[in-house]
This record gives C-alpha cells, sequence and structure tokens, in this order.
C-alpha cells in the first residue's frame, strides 16, 4: 500500500472547454462535410464507400475525444495516472522530458522517454503512448501542462542527483 506522500496530486492537467469546443467542433464539421459530398454529389462507387468511410470514422473520433478530454491527468510523486486510474508511465521508467520547440511532442505539451517500453495507448487531445515515447498535451492549457513538465524535471534532477 502507498503512503499518503506518495498518493498525493503534485499537479492535475485537464483539457479547456474552449479547445473542446473547438476540436470536436471542426471534427464533426469535416465528418458532415464529407458525407454530404459522398451523399448529394455521388463520385464512383468507390470514393462514395471511401467517403462515407473517413465521415463515420471522423464522427467515431470526435466521440471518443468528446469522452477522453472530459479525463484529468494527475501527477504523483511515483506516477503519471488519469483521474480514472490508467497509470500512463511510473516515474522510475522516465529517462527524460523533452518540451522544445521542435520536439515530437503535442500541441502546448511534453513529450517523456522511457527506459522500458510501455504498451500504445492513445487518448485523443490528451495524451498518447508508443513505445518508449509519452506525448501529453492537445487540447490542454499551457499554463498547467508547463507546470506539470516543470514538477516532472524536478524530480527527475532530484531522482538523478541521489
Amino acid at each position: 500500500m502507498a503512503n499518503k506522500s506518495e498518493d498525493e496530486v503534485l499537479a492535475r492537467v485537464r483539457a479547456s472547454m474552449g479547445r473542446r469546443v473547438i476540436g470536436i467542433g471542426m471534427l464533426v464539421v469535416l465528418a458532415f462535410m464529407v458525407l454530404y459530398v459522398a451523399v448529394a454529389t455521388p463520385p464512383s462507387l468507390g470514393w462514395q464507400l471511401f467517403l462515407m468511410a473517413m465521415g463515420t470514422i471522423a464522427l467515431m473520433v470526435a466521440n471518443v475525444m468528446r469522452s477522453t478530454t472530459r479525463n484529468t491527468l494527475e501527477l504523483t510523486r511515483t506516477e503519471l495516472r488519469d483521474n480514472e486510474g490508467t497509470v500512463l508511465v511510473r516515474l522510475e521508467d522516465v529517462t527524460s522530458i523533452d518540451r522544445g520547440a521542435f520536439a515530437f511532442k503535442p500541441s502546448n505539451g511534453f513529450l517523456l522517454r522511457l527506459k522500458t517500453p510501455y504498451p500504445r495507448a492513445w487518448r485523443p487531445g490528451l495524451w498518447w503512448r508508443a513505445s518508449r515515447r509519452i506525448g501529453v498535451g492537445g487540447m490542454t492549457p499551457m499554463r498547467e501542462t508547463k507546470y506539470m513538465a516543470e514538477m516532472i524535471a524536478v524530480m527527475l534532477a532530484e531522482r538523478d542527483n541521489t
């Protein structure tokens, strides 16, 4: 059982409402435009099926984004997790953090490099994980993600100095 100080939430990141509305709204508009083109001015049957599939996929991604951006990311002394209990990474597995302008990271976010590979996962608008990298950000406010990134950087520096 973890002691109370290890489970204390040091930083929280949640998607901002404005970014959620704009991001999800754009996907829904794109989906309806593609579906409208497929139905109103049908090209050949192959293209019509392709457009209908793309419109449907865009609606499905918008729905997933709607549900996942309701979550909050929480940083504790031992892990980065969401409010539903999904552990993104244990901090002992993080080797470095990249916040640079040219890093392959989500908008307003940061990239964590890991010692060991984790299973792939994606929560559109909030975070993604691919093997030894985790990207946090997207629809999140810069202030919150920057604070979380600074906290992680400090914890990594403290760990590496001991």
